[in-house]
């Protein structure tokens, strides 16, 4: 690992955290290709990839660390032009204490906001989540909405309601002073659900089927929506969104904005066979072949046996009332203000993410077939 550069000679300075993660990885990736004046992008995580080094051994900087670890982060913001957080623990599932996932999610927020202050880095660009909206608990539909549509949030879990409060951290510190004598700009993105090449999600789904003889059953009505969205759009939009910032901070500070694509808005079973069918797998059944009430009380049991085994065993299953809510529930947005106010298009059509991620997904199966 090279030292760090700690002046903007040359270039700008940007910091990811979660570097190393799913989105992570792209978002550096996407800085060093689309970032003319790039000096140096940091790539803070607790578990770093060493692999990543070989991507520009003259620009990247890996940097372990913990974001829950105050002085950490400051040393790893020390010098930055700007930071993007996209550090955070997403658990939906139950895999993590609540009280963990509000650590990184919430303090560790904190932390950046507390080192771009103390540090005199002036520009924040936050990685949170449709979650922070929806859908609630009672699953009230959310169609083709936008930043500004009316939509009563209640969330209970702990996920969802750690992104909220992140998120009401990072735009409420928009205007902080900041050593140096400026003030601190910051904005927050709140992507759909995410899919792309080196998804771990996808990769279980993909397992899960094996497990059935690429047979998948169609739980969920068709007619449900969902926007999701490829992980390099979500790249894109962040370095849009962190140019624009440095260029008008009066326009984009304190401002939130959906992030989507030109993904087709379908169910999730329906979206995800886009990647399997390719892959040889099927979807059995033209309508739920379980009654939603089943599939409730499956959710329903599941959260209970969580519960019972969690002195014991972390029981961590896909299904509970949560996910089921979210998967059930049609739930999708538009783009429209991040069009206006930077420029956002996607970069990657439909066709080029649906074709990248069904050639990741038929590496893993040739790497299984030659596995035998």
């Amino acid at each position: 690992m090279r030292g760090r550069n700690m002046s903007y000679t040359g270039g700008k300075i940007y910091l990811v955290t979660g570097g190393c993660g799913f989105l992570g990885k792209c978002l550096v990736q996407m800085l060093l290709e689309k970032e003319s004046d790039l000096a140096e992008v940091r790539v803070f995580d607790l578990h770093l990839d060493e692999s990543m080094q070989r991507l520009d051994k003259d620009k990247v900087v890996l940097i372990k660390g913990n974001i829950s670890n105050l002085p950490e982060v400051e040393d790893a913001v020390k010098g930055a032009h700007t930071v993007i957080h996209a550090a955070s623990l997403v658990d939906v599932w139950g895999r993590f204490p609540s009280s963990k996932i509000e650590e990184v999610n919430v303090h560790g927020t904190q932390n950046v906001i507390e080192a771009c202050v103390t540090q005199g880095t002036q520009y924040l660009v936050y990685t949170s989540t449709m979650e922070v909206v929806g859908p609630n608990a009672r699953g009230d539909p959310f169609f083709r909405q936008n930043e500004d549509s009316k939509y009563e949030v209640i969330n209970k879990e702990a996920y969802p309601m750690s992104k909220a409060k992140a998120e009401k951290l990072v735009i409420e510190a928009n205007g902080r002073p900041i050593q140096g004598g400026k003030k601190l700009v910051t904005c927050a993105l709140r992507p759909t659900g995410i899919y792309g090449e080196e998804h771990p999600l996808m990769k279980q789904f993909y397992e899960q089927g094996l497990a059935r003889k690429r047979c998948m059953i169609r739980t969920i009505p068709a007619s449900t929506e969902h926007g999701r969205v490829y992980v390099g759009n979500v790249a894109w939009m962040h370095l849009l969104a962190a140019r624009k910032i440095q260029e008008i901070p009066s326009l984009m500070g304190g401002q939130v904005y959906f992030c989507y694509d030109n993904s087709p808005y379908k169910s999730y079973e329906e979206f995800n066979m886009e990647f399997l069918r390719p892959c040889g797998f099927r979807l059995l059944g033209s309508r739920p072949l379980l009654p939603f009430w089943f599939l409730y009380c499956m959710a329903s049991f599941n959260a209970l046996l969580q519960w019972l085994l969690k002195p014991f065993y972390a029981y961590a299953p896909l299904l509970n009332p949560y996910t089921l809510r979210v998967v059930s529930t049609t739930f999708t947005v538009e783009t429209d203000k991040a069009q206006k106010q930077f420029g956002y298009e996607p970069l990657y059509t439909w066709e080029e993410s649906l074709d990248r991620t069904v050639m990741w997904l038929k590496e893993i199966d040739e790497q299984r077939h030659a596995g035998k």
